[in-house]
């Protein structure tokens, strides 16, 4: 790997950083940019994935206020993501991903739209206490969703930071930025598991991963900075609508 294309990678792994960090879209710039670099796509994606092992290590150093006592929260949930982590990086390293792929879009489609439509749907919740009272009834569809996307994000990552923030956005009522911030560890833990298996299993490009990882280093640290200072309602609407352009994105590659 050349000079240029590590140079391509650093700068892609900024915007990634970023990207990840505001709105759970970091491959949004980063595979791409593996595969312009000459990767091809399983490579790619272990190797992104073991790249944004920083954006974990950047979003929690850059959201410390908005973490602040939400521990034993970041720990169920961390181990939830985990778990559904490591299925998804079995299942990527022991299947085909050509009937997998076909879902992805409508993944990232369905977590767009549940952001863009989060208080209707929290006020339709609030008529029917029993799924908000933070009661087994309530729990159980919860966990279950924070597995699942824990092993979207171990198997392919894409927006698994979109689907993420929706899940815990319509789980409890608090201001973006916290949910943000939770969102970022969570998805971090789920990446964190599979990027240990691919970097034993997998044909990482360790190059290329170093690259991308110093960018998101840099962007994740920034991401979180950028989310405090911006007004909630605009942010989640572009966050909803660039997932959505993600998705529109996929479903042309794979027609």
């Amino acid at each position: 790997m050349g000079p240029d294309s590590a140079l391509l990678l650093a700068i892609a792994g900024v915007a990634s950083g970023l990207a990840g960090s505001i709105a759970g879209l970091a491959s949004l710039f980063s595979y791409p940019a593996l595969l312009a670099a000459g990767l091809p796509p399983v490579a790619a994606n272990v190797t992104n994935t073991v790249a944004l092992f920083a954006n974990t290590a950047g979003t929690a150093a850059g959201s410390r206020e908005e973490l602040r006592g939400q521990r034993s929260r970041l720990v169920r949930l961390a181990i939830l993501a985990a778990a559904g982590g490591s299925v998804g990086a079995a299942l990527l390293l022991e299947t085909p991903a050509s009937a997998f792929s076909r879902v992805v879009p409508w993944l990232i489609a369905l977590g767009s739209v549940l952001i863009l439509v989060r208080e209707p749907l929290r006020r339709l919740a609030e008529n029917h206490p029993q799924f908000t009272d933070g009661g087994t009834r309530a729990k159980i569809p919860l966990a279950g969703a924070v597995l699942l996307v824990g092993l979207y994000g171990g198997y392919f990552g894409a927006a698994a930071g979109v689907l993420m923030l929706a899940v815990l956005s319509l789980s409890v009522n608090e201001p973006l930025p916290v949910t943000n911030a939770v969102k970022n560890i969570a998805t971090g833990a789920a990446n964190v598991t599979a990027a240990v298996a691919y970097a034993f299993l997998a044909p990482v490009h360790w190059t290329a991963a170093a690259a991308l990882g110093l960018g998101c280093l840099l962007g994740s640290r920034i991401g979180p900075i950028v989310v405090r200072r911006l007004p909630e309602r605009p942010l989640r609407i572009a966050i909803a609508v660039a997932g959505l352009g993600l998705a529109v994105s996929l479903w042309q590659r794979g027609g």
